[in-house]
């Protein structure tokens, strides 16, 4: 019996597509659970509110994406991409349980919060570009901007679960019992992973072993001027306006002195935006580059509206609209780089594509955060800002030279 499914939701027609959907789901709740408390941690319980603490553990969870880069998309590339996001999630899952045992028994250090900040990040490095070029092995690529956008939406959905229930917890229980949470939480992914059906996904060509693979993929990117243009407004965004855990932590602590449930709440609250921003790439049919515009100029007011924000809410409202923003950017430009680059070059693309994004975050996060130290967290929002705003620049600039008439 077929099912009967919407439009916005036609990805889950494929069984394969459904099985990952559900693991991915459970596992994603539990990384927000690790994000909420991990910051939470290090804000309140190993410093007295030091944002650039907080950043400095952004720049080594997200700094191996751009250090492990002539690696990371070449193994999205070559290997077995279901057999390597077992290798990546299993070892995601054990981190998170030996930083949870770490907390619950009183001996965590700042220091450790570091060490494992970054060994998550070369997981996580190497787990990114291979998860995101799998979906076309699970749905093929009719349906592969669906599956973009409804993967974004169950991260998103998870997003408005994992901090409330991590600020429960947190308040109940304590910090560490969130990092077991998390871990056990991968039990889902993996089962998932183990479960799918082999004969039916559709296997990407696969790249051959050659010197100077990642230097082939960073030429083809950057030959492009749509995808050069994709790459410096992510590079902008990700560097100084992704930094949320800086933002809403020091917000909801420094300015509006909210407490775990407070913060937990604020979290949630951005997750409702991204939430709606997933759904609606979900609607569309096709991936546009003039979006980008859109989201770009979005952001920089959503961020600037948070930077004014006279009262709590007023802030949490703000958030909604940086969360529509967000996902609008990045799950444009996730599928616009797949479903415009050649099967064999899409995994060192799209490794390229979240090492740029998220890889500035070394830079981007300790200025943030010293931003937000020496002149407040209303300053340091108003870095995201400008970033978002010199972003719409940008891919307006790529826009106009791509109507303009070719002068030969």
């Amino acid at each position: 019996m077929t099912l009967r499914i919407p439009r916005a939701f036609r990805s889950l027609r494929n069984v394969n597509y459904r099985i990952w959907a559900a693991g991915a789901f459970v596992s994603n709740i539990g990384t927000w659970v690790q994000r909420t408390a991990q910051d939470w941690l290090v804000l309140t319980e190993l410093t007295h509110h030091d944002a650039s603490a907080v950043g400095l553990v952004m720049a080594l969870q997200f700094g191996p994406q751009m250090l492990l880069l002539p690696w990371t998309g070449y193994a999205a590339d070559r290997f077995n991409q279901r057999r390597l996001l077992m290798v990546t999630q299993a070892a995601m899952g054990i981190l998170a349980l030996a930083l949870g045992a770490l907390t619950v028994t009183g001996v965590v250090r700042l220091w450790h919060v570091y060490v494992f900040a970054f060994l998550f990040g070369c997981a996580a490095a190497f787990d990114a570009p291979v998860r995101q070029t799998f979906v076309a092995e699970l749905v093929g690529e009719g349906d592969l901007h669906n599956a973009v956008a409804l993967n974004s939406t169950s991260f998103n959905a998870a997003r408005m679960i994992g901090p409330a229930v991590a600020g429960l917890v947190i308040a109940a229980i304590g910090t560490g019992w969130a990092f077991l949470i998390n871990g056990a939480s991968f039990v889902g992914v993996l089962a998932s992973l183990a479960a799918l059906r082999v004969g039916a996904l559709r296997p990407n060509a696969r790249a051959h072993r050659t010197r100077g693979s990642f230097a082939e993929g960073f030429r083809y990117a950057w030959g492009r001027p749509d995808l050069r243009a994709t790459l410096i407004m992510l590079f902008l965004i990700g560097t100084f306006g992704l930094n949320f855990p800086i933002f809403i932590s020091t917000m909801a602590v420094s300015v509006f002195h909210a407490d775990a449930r407070g913060y937990g709440i604020l979290s949630a609250i951005m997750a409702v935006g991204s939430l709606a921003g997933a759904f609606l790439g979900a609607v569309r049919k096709a991936p546009r580059f003039d979006l980008l515009l859109t989201g770009a100029g979005v952001f920089g007011l959503g961020c600037t509206l948070a930077a004014i924000a006279p009262g709590y809410w007023f802030f949490a409202a703000a958030l909604v609209v940086i969360g529509v923003a967000a996902l609008t950017v990045t799950n444009t430009t996730n599928s616009l780089m797949q479903l415009s680059t050649p099967p064999e070059m899409r995994g060192r693309v799209m490794a390229l594509r979240v090492g740029v994004a998220l890889g500035g975050t070394p830079i981007g996060a300790p200025i943030v955060g010293w931003v937000a130290n020496s002149f407040g967290p209303r300053w340091a929002l108003g870095v995201g800002a400008l970033a978002g705003l010199a972003s719409a620049a940008v891919v307006l600039l790529a826009l106009l030279r791509r109507q303009a008439p070719d002068p030969s």
